[in-house]
C-alpha cells in the first residue's frame, strides 16, 4: 500500500515541471499536484546563471518561475532537495528519497539534463567548474572575483556567455573549444566567426582546433594543457562541454529510452498516462517530420504547459517551432528559430557589419532555422515558413532584400 495518492505527480523541479502545474492549476484542474525536485531552490530559469546572475546583477528570486509562494497558495506541493528514486509503472507508484510511496495517476517526467564531466588527468584540481544551478554560477563568482585569467572549455553557450559575463566584469578570459570557430555547430562557420570577431573585439581570446589534454596544478588548477601542446596559465576553469538528457530514472522505470526519453507527437512516454518535457524528451515532431530532441528553457516551459494540456484529455500534437535566445553580456543578444539539422544553403538578410542582420538556413529549398541579430521581426516569418514548409526556392533574392516583404512569401 502506498503512503499517499496524488492526482498529478511531476518529476523534476525545473521549468517543465513549474509551468505543467501551473497550467494545471489554469485549466482548472481540482486534483492533487506533487513536484518533486532534486535542488534546493524552487523551480527557477536557468539563463541568469551565466549572466545578469553570475554578474551579481539580479537575484536569485528574479529567476524563479513562481514566488515560493505560489505553490502553497496553488495547493502544488513542492518537495525541494529531494529525488524520486524509483518508479513502478504497473502499480502507478513512486518512491520518493526519504522513503516515502506514493500513487500517482497522471506524471511528467521533467528531469532536465545533467553536465557532461571531462575525465581528464588534473580535474580533481580545484578552481574547475561547471555550470548548471545557482550554487555553480556563485563557486565561479567567487573565483573569478581573485582571479586574473580564467579559461573557459567549450566555443559554444556556456563558454561565450560565461566568457562575456567575466569579461564585462574585469576578468581576463580565454576559451579552448574543439570547434574552429565559436559557435558554428549551431550557427555555421560565417555567422561563428561574425560572433568570434565580436567576443575577440571585447578582450576574450579564442583558441580554436583544441582539445583538451590535462589541468596542471598541485591541488588547484593552474593551467590548462590541450593536445596540441598549447599551455594556458589560468586561476580558475569553467568547462561547458555539453549536456545529456538526465533519462536515467525513466529507463529503470522500464520507459523507452534512446539517450533521450522517447515520446510521441503529443509528448507522451511509451507507457500510458505518462509524459516528458523539456531537455529529458525527444519527441516526433510532425513540424520537422522527424524526431528531434531540443535543449532549451523555452522549449521545457512549452512542453510542459502543453503535457498539461493533454493530461486533462486535449490530445494534441506538440506543433510549437523551437526558439532559443542567447546574450552575450551586453554586447549582443541574439535569436533562433529551429532548430536546423543540417543546411544546404545560407541566406543573410540585414547589415553584417551593423550588426542587425538575420541568417536563413535552408535544406532542400525549405526553411530549417533562423538565426536573427537585432531583427526579431523576420523570426516570426522564418517560424512560419518552417512550420508550414513553404517552399523558398524561388525566393532567395526576396529573403536576402531587407526591404522586401516576407509575408508575401507563401
Amino acid at each position: 500500500m502506498a503512503d499517499r495518492e496524488v492526482d498529478f505527480l511531476l518529476i523534476g523541479g525545473g521549468m517543465a515541471s513549474a509551468h505543467c502545474a501551473a497550467e494545471l492549476r489554469k485549466r482548472g484542474a481540482e486534483g492533487s499536484i506533487l513536484l518533486v525536485g532534486r535542488e534546493p531552490e524552487p523551480p527557477y530559469e536557468r539563463p541568469p546563471i551565466s549572466k545578469e546572475y553570475l554578474r551579481g546583477e539580479a537575484e536569485r528570486a528574479d529567476a524563479y518561475v513562481n514566488p515560493p509562494s505560489w505553490y502553497e497558495e496553488n495547493g502544488v506541493e513542492l518537495l525541494t532537495a529531494r529525488n524520486v528514486m524509483s518508479l513502478d509503472t504497473e502499480s502507478r507508484t513512486a518512491k520518493v528519497q526519504g522513503g516515502e510511496e506514493v500513487a500517482f495517476g497522471n506524471a511528467l517526467f521533467g528531469t532536465g539534463a545533467m553536465v557532461n564531466i571531462l575525465r581528464v588527468e588534473g580535474a580533481e584540481n580545484e578552481g574547475i567548474h561547471y555550470l548548471r544551478a545557482f550554487g555553480n554560477s556563485d563557486a565561479i563568482r567567487a573565483d573569478a572575483e581573485n582571479a586574473e585569467h580564467v579559461v573557459l572549455i567549450g566555443g559554444s553557450y556556456i563558454g561565450t556567455e560565461v566568457a562575456a559575463s567575466l569579461t564585462a566584469k574585469g576578468t581576463s578570459c580565454s576559451i579552448v573549444a574543439i570547434e574552429e570557430v565559436a559557435l558554428s555547430r549551431t550557427f555555421g562557420t560565417d555567422a561563428g566567426r561574425w560572433f568570434q570577431e565580436l567576443i575577440e573585439s571585447k578582450g576574450v581570446e579564442f583558441h580554436g582546433g583544441e582539445e583538451l589534454e590535462a589541468y596542471e596544478g598541485d591541488g588547484r588548477v593552474g593551467a590548462v594543457l590541450t593536445k596540441s601542446g598549447l599551455s594556458i596559465e589560468c586561476d580558475a576553469v569553467v568547462v561547458g562541454a555539453g549536456v545529456r538528457p538526465d533519462a536515467m530514472l525513466a529507463q529503470r522505470s522500464g520507459l523507452e529510452v534512446d539517450g533521450a526519453i522517447v515520446c510521441d507527437s503529443k509528448l507522451r512516454t511509451s507507457v500510458a498516462g505518462i509524459y516528458a518535457a523539456g531537455d529529458c524528451c525527444s519527441y516526433e515532431s510532425v513540424v520537422h517530420g522527424r524526431r528531434i530532441h531540443v535543449e532549451h528553457w523555452d522549449v521545457a516551459m512549452q512542453q510542459g504547459m502543453h503535457a498539461a494540456a493533454n493530461m486533462l484529455g486535449d490530445d494534441a500534437d506538440y506543433e510549437v517551432v523551437p526558439y532559443f535566445f542567447s546574450d552575450l553580456a551586453d554586447w549582443v543578444s541574439l535569436e533562433y528559430v529551429g532548430p536546423a539539422q543540417d543546411w544546404d544553403e545560407e541566406v543573410w538578410r540585414g547589415d553584417r557589419e551593423g550588426g542587425e542582420f538575420s541568417v536563413w538556413y535552408l535544406k532542400d529549398g525549405q526553411v530549417a532555422g533562423a538565426l536573427s541579430v537585432g531583427r526579431s521581426e523576420d523570426l516570426a516569418q522564418a517560424r512560419r515558413m518552417l512550420a508550414d514548409r513553404v517552399d523558398v526556392s524561388g525566393s532567395r533574392e526576396a529573403i536576402a532584400d531587407s526591404g522586401s516583404d516576407l509575408a508575401a512569401i507563401v
